[in-house]
Parts: C-alpha cells; sequence; structure tokens
C-alpha cells in the first residue's frame, strides 16, 4: 500500500505565498507522474499541476505564472509552491501519485488525504 501525505495549507491573504509538499511511503518501487488538485465548493476536482518523473509540468491556465510544481525523485515528494494568491485559489488541496510495488507491476493511482488552503483578507 502507498501513502501520502500532505502539508503546508493554511491561511494566507491575498498577493500571499505557501509552499506545499506531499510525500508519498509504502510499498513503492517507482513512481510516475505526481501532481495537485484541487477541489472547492460548488466546483469539480480540477488538475492544477503535474510532472513526470523525468520533469515535464503541465498546469491548468488560471496558475500559470504563479505555481511552480517540482519533485524529488529519491524521496517520492512532490512539491507546489503557490505566490500571488488569490481568492479564487481556496480550495481543499490534493496530491495523487501514480506509483508501482515492482517492476513488472501496474501503476497505480494514489491520493492524499488534502490540505486546506485559504485565501482571505
Amino acid at each position: 500500500q502507498v501513502q501520502l501525505v500532505e502539508s503546508g495549507g493554511g491561511l494566507v491573504q491575498p498577493g500571499g505565498s505557501l509552499r506545499l509538499s506531499c510525500a508519498a511511503s509504502g510499498s513503492i518501487f517507482s513512481s510516475n507522474t505526481m501532481g495537485w488538485y484541487r477541489h472547492s465548493a460548488g466546483n469539480q476536482r480540477e488538475l492544477v499541476e503535474a510532472i513526470t518523473r523525468g520533469g515535464v509540468a503541465n498546469y491548468v491556465d488560471s496558475v500559470k505564472g504563479r505555481f511552480t510544481i517540482s519533485r524529488d525523485n529519491a524521496n517520492n515528494t512532490v512539491y507546489l509552491k503557490m505566490n500571488s494568491l488569490k481568492f479564487e485559489d481556496t480550495a481543499v488541496y490534493y496530491c495523487k501519485s501514480e506509483a508501482r510495488a515492482c517492476s513488472g507491476c501496474p501503476y497505480r493511482g494514489y491520493w492524499g488525504q488534502g490540505t486546506q488552503v485559504t485565501v482571505s483578507s
């Protein structure tokens, strides 16, 4: 089994910054794409930004130039640096990792429990 533990959420004023972290542990042979999703009231969960093992990232247009994703493959950890935060960034942010338990095993998607990010003055 794989566990994802997120940290770094909180309350921040508009224009402020936060850095989210997500550490994966457990039966991990290797991980593929890792990323961050968010869910706010009245909206569907959406992909914020994701990054492949090789470092290729994709993101939703609304965070372009403000959010940066990075990862530490050796420690199965992914980060999301969020700058210039806006009211509309308020949401629960979830980490997701595609991981497999052995070299011949299929990749499976695992989710973290979520961390609240609130942007408020």
